[in-house]
């Protein structure tokens, strides 16, 4: 099976086109964020924290809406898309004529009092990303919309992001929420305690951490019958490691072979497992990117040494 063409968007250097053997590089220069598929086969992505573009099949680039506001992360849902942002936690909502909305009710949901800025101490300073939301998905109906805040929990709508309630200890501090791409009641989380999931479309959450290394998660996908979760000792640890289950059987994660090494360089951070029906790819914090034609079953590396990313798409 061919995977391609695999994007890799990066924090400071725009995005990498891994095509068989070729590997072109598109936006270079340019802070690149957030892929995701939109509903017409393209790509849906932030282009230098304002701008929501999007790149065609054929590799053509367009600019949608631009926003004051800084935005991290992007999900479409039919003809609208939603875009979370960060220095302040908002969502908007763009329609499919690129009319942006800021939807006032993500403002007014309970315990949003207690939501605070992510942080880590680094050389004796205290250094984090601002408050914002970090991913956002929907489930498979459309039905369902649920927006990850760093630090703040999971926010979900069931009305279009007209209002909002909060659904899990804002303490987890989750980095990643997935919908499952068939199945509306099926949505996990990666957290920095560990991997959550739920069975009624995120109304409620339950915890893991049986087989981690490390229990800090930062990213999540579903693959084949499985759910993915990358997991590490801290954020900014030297190895990371991926691990899977089977999404309807209990018992331990297990680590993931088959190809990958025993340690990656670092994290798989948020946004950076991709799949596309049986293909999966991902990239580690050091710039390899590995890819299975078989839901992770097996895997080979496709590239190394890029910049980091930010996000990954098949």
């Amino acid at each position: 099976m061919t995977i391609e063409p695999i994007l890799v968007a990066t924090w400071t250097d725009g995005v990498f086109v891994l095509t068989g053997d070729s590997q072109r590089q598109e936006l270079a220069g340019q802070q690149v964020r957030g892929l995701t598929p939109d509903s017409h086969g393209s790509a849906l992505t932030i282009v230098n924290e304002h701008s929501l573009c999007r790149r065609s099949g054929d590799g053509e680039w367009s600019t949608i809406a631009t926003s004051d506001l800084h935005l991290a992360c992007v999900v479409n849902v039919g003809n609208v898309t939603y875009v979370g942002t960060e220095n302040g936690a908002d969502v908007l909502r763009v329609s499919a004529s690129g009319e942006v909305s800021r939807l006032g009710g993500f403002d007014t949901v309970a315990g949003r009092d207690t939501w605070f800025a992510g942080s880590a101490l680094i050389n004796g300073q205290v250094v984090g990303p601002p408050l914002g939301v970090r991913s956002i998905t929907a489930t498979s109906d459309g039905v369902v919309l649920l927006a990850n805040v760093h630090v703040g929990g999971i926010p979900r709508s069931t009305d279009g992001g007209l209002t909002w309630q909060p659904t899990i200890d804002v303490r987890s501090d989750v980095h990643e929420v997935r919908a499952h791409p068939s199945r509306p009641g099926v949505v996990i989380a990666a957290a920095a305690n560990g991997l959550w999931s739920s069975s009624d479309a995120g109304a409620t959450w339950t915890g893991e951490q049986a087989g981690l290394h490390g229990y800090h998660c930062c990213a999540v996908a579903f693959a084949g019958d499985d759910l993915l979760v990358s997991a590490a000792t801290d954020h900014f640890a030297a190895h990371g490691a991926l691990y899977r289950r089977a999404i309807d059987r209990g018992g331990p994660l297990e680590p993931i072979g088959g190809g990958l090494p025993e340690w990656l360089d670092g994290i798989v951070d948020t946004g950076c497992i991709a799949v596309r029906d049986r293909a999966v790819a991902m990239s580690d914090r050091g710039g390899n990117v590995y890819v299975s034609p078989d839901a992770g079953r097996t895997w080979s590396r496709r590239a190394n040494g890029l910049p980091p990313a930010s996000s990954v798409l098949v």
